[in-house]
């Protein structure tokens, strides 16, 4: 922001071009990982995101970052993708959701060096230098992913109708799809950028103890991880299928959110604790597919429901930016205002997904009601009014005539 002139607005554009670009290599995605699998897929994309950071690092202006970032954004598309795939070709159908926890969980793990790691680094090698190291480490994993990572045994035989088609006119997709996007979305673009400026701009956090909150949230989104793939394997075996929890930690981020909108006085890392523990919740929505569709299709499955969570998480990142653009910055900060009329917004839409997903329930719940009612109304009317014994004698003489 401060060698380029950067304001909110470019800042959200800057940061949501990586999901952008991220959400719409998902299809074609999806596709390329079913044909020829997740090793060499992932291995040539990486290069990609190499080549990215190596150009956001020698940047001269602002477009040349929006390229990079968007490079970096395609470039990484494959990166929770080819693990899944990897995840339904080599386990049962039953343990995905737990396998799905340990590979995010250590995949997450990543995101913990954007803070307090990088923040030392930033103050040794600055944050030109900084993308110099993140290209040289991207070009070694990519290699090493190529050259020695297991091609799984992909089947040839390939499902009729496999097709995206199937994915996007399936019923139960639309039911959870909405629910997912909305709430893991916004915990990404949450954690990923306007968690920062909220702590420092509303609850008036020092630097240090922004980053040192980050870095916890970020340790936060791997021990989630974990934790969510072992609740779901344990409520799997009890009948529960993932999509429940899910619907539970939506309910809760919605919960904490309006405990930060509505400044209840609660400690802020108790409301930010919930953000990671969303964003993990791909473990359960990424399980869900695996239950709704065959290996052959799951790929494109994931893929299909990884493009609404990353577009989103773009929507949500720069629409927020243009929401906040709209007060005056006060002494360099933008009001709290600003801030809770644009996460306001964000929750609005989750708790409608929610509601969405609850629907087939609610109809259920509802059916049963107006039955207990109807009963309760025919045994007070039987109360207020008993039939009379000779009425009773009269109708049964009747019918044996």
């Amino acid at each position: 922001m401060s060698e380029f002139a950067l304001d909110a607005a470019d800042i959200g554009l800057l940061a949501s071009i990586y999901f952008l670009f991220f959400a719409a290599a998902q299809l074609p995605l999806g596709v390329l990982l079913d044909r020829f699998g997740p090793r060499r897929v992932e291995g040539v994309l990486l290069v990609i995101a190499a080549g990215g950071a190596t150009l956001f690092g020698t940047a001269t202006g602002f477009g040349e970052l929006l390229i990079a970032r968007a490079m970096i954004g395609l470039g990484v598309a494959g990166a929770l993708m080819a693990g899944l795939k990897a995840i339904v070709i080599w386990f049962p159908k039953e343990r995905v959701a737990l396998a799905n926890g340990y590979m995010i969980m250590l995949g997450s793990l990543g995101a913990v060096t954007a803070t307090a790691p990088a923040e030392l680094l930033l103050d040794w090698v600055g944050w030109r230098g900084l993308f110099e190291i993140l290209s040289f480490a991207t070009f070694a994993i990519a290699a090493l992913i190529y050259l020695l990572a297991p091609e799984p045994a992909v089947s040839s035989s390939k499902l009729p109708g496999a097709t995206l088609k199937a994915v996007y006119s399936n019923a139960q997709f639309w039911r959870i799809a909405p629910l997912s996007a909305t709430s893991i979305g916004s915990s990404w673009a949450l954690q990923s950028l306007w968690a920062a400026p909220w702590l420092g701009e509303v609850e008036r956090f020092d630097r240090h103890s922004v980053v040192m909150l980050l870095f916890m949230l970020a340790l936060g989104i791997s021990a989630a991880a974990l934790l969510l793939g072992t609740v779901a394997d344990r409520l799997r075996r009890r009948g529960f299928a993932p999509e429940v929890l899910l619907a539970a930690v939506a309910g809760l981020f919605v919960a904490a959110q309006l405990t930060l909108v509505l400044r209840v006085p609660l400690p802020s890392l108790l409301p930010w604790s919930v953000v990671p523990v969303v964003g993990a919740a791909t473990v359960l929505s990424f399980a869900t597919m695996a239950d709704y569709f065959p290996n052959q299709l799951a790929a494109r499955a994931n893929g299909a429901l990884n493009l609404l969570h990353f577009g989103w998480a773009f929507a949500v990142q720069y629409g927020i930016g243009l929401i906040v653009e709209q007060w005056l910055p006060q002494n360099g900060h933008y009001p709290a205002e600003a801030y809770r009329t644009a996460f306001s917004v964000s929750i609005a839409f989750q708790v409608l997904a929610l509601i969405w997903f609850a629907m087939p329930w609610l109809r259920g719940l509802s059916r049963r009601c107006r039955a207990l009612l109807a009963r309760y109304q025919d045994g007070l009317s039987l109360l207020i009014a008993p039939p009379r014994l000779g009425a009773s004698v009269e109708k049964r003489e009747g019918a044996e005539c």
